[in-house]
């Protein structure tokens, strides 16, 4: 990657990172001021944010580990904006599809940032929408209908999420067998999630399952069941099958 362009977007996203803490911080110090509602001591504060952090601290560790080299230097505007799973790293994942670039190169970094910008600007777009259209469109978004549809809503996301995952794609390469490497972790999860919920203990559970997955994928590619193919032998074999 090019240092220059590198350097670069490492001060101009932690600056933005800082401004965004100031702000999440900022506000509610201005709030707390303006109508003298200090909490009443520190001991409260993390008597009552300690256990959020017990639950949040190592999902969003699992999250910057994992999806960090998947994004790029997209991560810094993706993990102050959120919605990283349902959004962006998919957008970033199908942009790398579509274009056909390979994670941890100039290309790559410059597609994901820009289909993270574009889902951020989007999803803006659509909340201040959704703000000023709440009222007027309230009947319609209660009736009976409506709220059946929003009960399908998040297993059509995630089944959705799962088909983008569920490929051999690579960027410059195709991964025969790369599917193969998920099935005995998501057996693992739902085993272990019926003798020991996992339920506040996710974050725990991905760092877990990340360092299977390294495992299996490793074993695999050694035992010759996955195979780093360059795609443009890839899709050349596949037309002589046709």
């Amino acid at each position: 990657m090019d240092k220059k362009y590198e350097k670069s977007i490492h001060i101009v996203g932690r600056l933005g990172l800082l401004i965004g803490i100031l702000f999440m911080l900022g506000i509610p110090a201005v709030i707390c001021a303006v109508f003298d509602v200090w909490p009443s001591s520190v001991t409260e504060v993390l008597t009552v944010g300690g256990s959020l952090l017990l639950v949040f601290l190592p999902t969003a560790l699992a999250e910057v580990v994992s999806y960090t080299p998947v994004l790029g230097s997209s991560a810094y505007i993706t993990f102050l904006t959120g919605n990283v799973l349902n959004l962006k790293l998919p957008c970033v994942i199908n942009s790398h599809s579509l274009t056909g670039t390979t994670q941890g190169t100039d290309e790559g970094d410059t597609i994901a940032s820009i289909s993270v910008a574009a889902s951020t600007i989007t999803t803006t777009v659509i909340i201040i929408l959704g703000v000023l259209l709440l009222v007027p469109l309230e009947p319609i978004l209660t009736s009976p209908v409506v709220s059946t549809a929003a009960g399908y809503l998040l297993p059509s996301l995630f089944g959705g999420m799962v088909l983008s995952f569920a490929n051999e794609n690579c960027g410059e390469y195709v991964a025969k067998g790369k599917n193969l490497v998920m099935i005995l972790p998501i057996i693992l999860v739902f085993v272990v999630n019926a003798i020991y919920p996992l339920s506040g203990k996710e974050g725990f559970a991905v760092l877990g399952c990340m360092v299977l997955n390294v495992l299996i994928a490793w074993v695999l590619y050694k035992k010759g069941i996955i195979k780093m193919i360059p795609k443009a032998k890839a899709e050349k074999k596949d037309e002589t099958v046709e």
